[in-house]
């Protein structure tokens, strides 16, 4: 047990004693460590709720002897979530002589920067995106740009940057002494971390057994992995997190194991690591997740936080009903799975108990024939809240309805069935007039709210019509 954390910065291990610290909290983030220094003002704080990208940094770490690139929003990381990676700034990426990163030159050359301010954040991203690309396509180029919103000399000029300066062959032009970065990482310990300031504890458990162990003990702690929702406790209500579980070092909660029937995804897995795996089996969700945030949140964000916090439009929560899927709660107690229609019970609530994790979540695969869709309706495509999201399911015994799952979230102060409609459909023909019936029938399940992001009148509207586009991709326009 240790109560300091290690990282890697500058090229060299920096220790950090939260007891001895009168500048940091194990609730300071990393930009604010960032910005103290004179040396890294590069990293900027824009939106400080992971939206604009502004302050993004990349994390390395290894895995399987192999280092690993992350970009990240730095305004959403405690500083005990980097223990044990290297932090990489802008300013890092330039060679002793002053030669600038590919990535740097790309846009010097093609006129990417304006005034300036998002540029490290965008900068951040396309080295990131060349540590893991060579020859990218124009749909990665924009899918990893997602999460930098300030565009102020266009989009242009900054796509073919990332074009450009992403063909290398696989040549790495950015070591920055590589094999002593990995002698520096393995010599720091994985064991657990306790931080206790006068008013705050904060516990990094290495192993599942001690994780549930100290739930047990604080029930009343907050459970981070990625911290990307939590986070805005801190960045926006400046509020005091008095006791924080961090699992973000537990690898237990990281593993996906695949069967014939089913998929099981560790709650700690992040949500970038689960779209490949479940890209053929599981398309619904996979279509969800490419729009789910951005590449800097997704790289952070993990299923059992979303299953976690509960909001009523968690967009993998539809989803993941409609695919009938479990959620695994263990305590030292013993483990049960609970399925997700009787998981969630009200605004934010679950039937998780005070001192049980949510530990992995399973989806069984569909059985043949069934059909299955989501949608998310919002402002813009990539990076917003949902307005309303649905998935629906359905099982067909030639025209008739065979079952039928109609899950929405957005519409209601949870995740919640259109059970109403359900059970109309149930035996009838998959037709336009059942449908134009059935969808008069959500209203009765749903009392929407207006809010900034949509009336009430326009959520029950969506909610029907897309009941409706759900039969015309399925059986034609009749």
């Amino acid at each position: 047990m240790r109560s300091t954390i290690s990282f890697i910065l500058d090229g060299k291990i920096v220790d950090l004693d939260f007891k001895n610290s009168k500048q940091f909290s194990p609730t300071s983030t990393a930009l604010n460590y960032l910005r103290s220094f004179p040396a890294h003002k590069g990293v900027k704080e824009g939106c400080a709720e992971g939206d604009c990208g502004a302050c993004t940094v990349v994390l390395a770490e290894l895995v399987d002897n192999k280092i690993t690139f992350r970009a990240v929003d730095s305004c959403l990381i405690f500083l005990p979530m980097i223990h044990g990676k290297q932090l990489i700034t802008v300013e890092n990426l330039k060679t002793p002589e002053g030669i600038l990163h590919p990535v740097q030159q790309s846009m010097v050359d093609l006129y990417g920067s304006q005034c300036g301010f998002c540029t490290p954040g965008i900068i951040m991203t396309m080295f990131a995106f060349y540590k893991n690309y060579d020859k990218p396509s124009r749909e990665q180029i924009d899918d990893a740009l997602t999460g930098n919103l300030c565009r102020c000399t266009g989009y242009r000029p900054i796509v073919e940057a990332a074009a450009k300066s992403c063909v290398h062959n696989c040549v790495d032009h950015f070591t920055n002494d590589e094999s002593k970065i990995i002698k520096f990482l393995k010599s720091i310990s994985k064991e657990s971390i306790h931080i206790q300031t006068d008013n705050q504890k904060y516990f990094r458990p290495a192993s599942l057994g001690e994780a549930i162990s100290l739930k047990h003990q604080h029930p009343e702690a907050i459970i981070i992995s990625g911290a990307t929702d939590i986070a805005l406790r801190v960045t926006k209500n400046h509020e005091l997190l008095k006791e924080i579980i961090d699992l973000s070092g537990v690898e237990e909660l990281k593993v996906i194991t695949q069967t014939d029937s089913s998929i099981e995804i560790g709650a700690g897995v992040s949500l970038n690591d689960i779209l490949l795996p479940i890209e053929k089996d599981f398309p619904a969700l996979h279509e969800m997740l490419k729009i789910f945030g951005s590449h800097q949140i997704r790289n952070l964000a993990t299923l059992g936080g979303n299953l976690g916090s509960a909001s009523p439009i968690g967009d993998t929560l539809p989803i993941l009903m409609a695919y009938n899927a479990g959620v695994v709660l263990e305590s030292l107690n013993g483990r049960r799975v609970i399925p997700l229609n009787d998981y969630i019970i009200g605004y934010r609530k679950t039937v998780r108990k005070p001192d049980e994790l949510i530990t992995s979540i399973i989806i069984p695969k569909l059985t043949n024939g069934s059909i299955i869709k989501s949608y998310k309706v919002s402002k813009r495509k990539d990076l917003d809240i949902s307005t309303l999201s649905a998935c629906f399911r359905i099982d067909l015994d030639g025209s008739m309805v065979k079952s039928i799952i109609l899950a929405y979230g957005g519409m209601a102060e949870r995740t919640k069935r259109a059970f109403t409609a359900e059970q109309f459909l149930l035996g009838k023909q998959w037709e336009r007039k059942i449908i134009e019936k059935a969808m008069t029938l959500i209203e009765k399940d749903f009392t929407p709210i207006s809010d900034a992001r949509g009336s009430a009148e326009f959520r029950l509207k969506a909610a029907q019509n897309l009941l409706l586009k759900f039969l015309i991709e399925t059986k034609g326009t009749n």
